[in-house]
């Protein structure tokens, strides 16, 4: 891990294990070999002419041992033939031609990967690491913070805050409120980012079944090919060039961009809260706040999350905006650049933890909210004013405005003096004189 170009599998490698299992080189290998072998036993089931005595055979057992008894090691024996083959499918096509030949199988090696090209393997391998990552990593994990967002949204109900807009003292609002904020922008975009669907390119060398049809000009082979991707959780995607068009991958990102920019925007409030002395954090014993300022107990979890969540949406903007562009049938720039779709999920990764660690460390100063209120009396002027204009008062905008604007402090005497010397009824006043800081907060 030292020696890591990337923090990913360095520094940060604790943290993003639970991905490797999608988007290593293994991972992808991995995947490249479980479609190849479902692609040779729906054939069989089809059935296809030339294999359908083998539907009652053993060879199916053979091709799931093959999937099912995958390891590092027989991924290592993909590599070394991809050393002679330069060329990764083709590679994997081998190991498993070579499986069945080990296996009094070989007569039928040669209906492996019949009539596909690479990007059949690749553009359904892809899909379903993709799919699988959200849904038993990514997703778990992204609840797990909107749940606890909420958690301190509920047990924050209530507790009365000074707002700020254009960082200058507003109309009071509620801890928990202002929590419940993110909960309800983070479950929303939750619920688009599941609802997308992943699809999948297969269909031959450049989309059409042209070896297929020719081979097998009997059998419907389009259908063929939706009845296989959904078999794998996927939609197969009706026309495309010799790649998938990655429209879906675009609207993904998309997607998980908007995630974290919500979250960037919780993560900056919380370090302010902090700054403010809103939120202190639990001290954990040997840590070091700074290496020169012994006092210190730095929002660091807050800070790593924002930043790991920019790096995420640099990496999700460029796949957005480059995936979906190829020359003609297909050119080799989405081949590289595809194999760093894990790179953004790492790096959110990261930082759902870090705001996991981080809201677990902050402790509520109720206090210090109470203090600020105290000290701003002039947001009451609000209410003041619009329970004057319910009563026809002349011009009580302008009368709160000229008590207030620009002083540099408004106690809550001189609010009460203000009060005393309208020209209203006694009830009226008794009304205004109940109003403070702490209970003008809405619902």
């Amino acid at each position: 891990m030292l020696t890591s170009i990337s923090p990913l599998d360095g520094r940060y490698n604790g943290a993003t294990q639970p991905l490797k299992k999608y988007f290593s080189e293994y991972a992808l290998i991995r995947y490249r070999v479980y479609v190849e072998i479902e692609y040779f036993k729906a054939l069989i089931d089809l059935p296809l002419p030339s294999l359908e005595n083998l539907q009652t055979t053993g060879i199916k057992d053979i091709l799931n041992r093959i999937v099912t008894e995958f390891d590092e090691s027989a991924a290592q024996k993909i590599k070394d033939i991809e050393k002679t083959t330069n060329h990764d499918v083709k590679a994997v096509e081998y190991f498993i031609k070579d499986a069945l030949t080990q296996n009094d199988w070989g007569k039928y090696i040669e209906f492996v990967h019949l009539g596909l090209t690479s990007q059949d393997i690749n553009n359904t391998a892809f899909p379903l690491m993709l799919q699988e990552a959200q849904h038993e990593a990514m997703f778990p994990l992204l609840s797990e913070v909107i749940a606890l967002i909420e958690n301190k949204a509920t047990s924050y109900q209530g507790i009365p805050m000074l707002a700020h807009t254009h960082g200058q003292p507003a109309s009071p609002t509620t801890l928990g409120k202002e929590f419940m904020v993110f909960v309800e922008r983070l479950k929303d975009e939750f619920q688009i980012l599941q609802s997308l669907r992943i699809k999948c390119k297969f269909g031959g060398a450049t989309g059409n079944f042209n070896a297929h049809k020719v081979t097998y000009p009997a059998i419907n082979w389009p259908e063929f090919g939706d009845r296989f991707a959904t078999s794998l959780g996927l939609y197969r995607s009706k026309f495309t060039t010799q790649i998938a068009h990655y429209d879906d991958i675009a609207s993904i990102s998309h997607s998980w961009v908007r995630v974290n920019n919500i979250l960037i925007d919780f993560c900056r409030d919380i370090w302010t809260y902090i700054s403010m002395e809103y939120f202190k954090q639990k001290i954990k014993e040997g840590e070091v706040g700074s290496s020169a300022m012994p006092h210190k107990v730095n929002p660091i979890d807050f800070e790593n999350a924002e930043g790991n969540l920019g790096m995420a949406n640099a990496v999700f903007e460029f796949l957005s905006s480059k995936l979906p562009i190829s020359r003609l049938q297909r050119d080799l720039t989405d081949s590289t650049v595809l194999r760093n779709l894990g790179v953004p999920f790492g790096h959110t990764m990261i930082a759902l933890k870090s705001i996991i660690k981080g809201l677990d460390k902050i402790v509520l100063n109720e206090p210090a909210l109470n203090h600020d209120l105290e000290q701003n009396w002039a947001v009451v002027a609000e209410a003041i004013q619009n329970i004057l204009r319910r009563e026809f008062y002349p011009q009580p905008y302008e009368a709160l405005k000229a008590l207030t604007r620009g002083k540099v402090s408004i106690t809550k005497q001189d609010i009460h003096d203000f009060i005393q010397q309208l020209d209203v009824d006694d009830h009226i006043k008794d009304e205004l004189l109940i109003i403070t800081p702490q209970n003008y907060t809405g619902y």
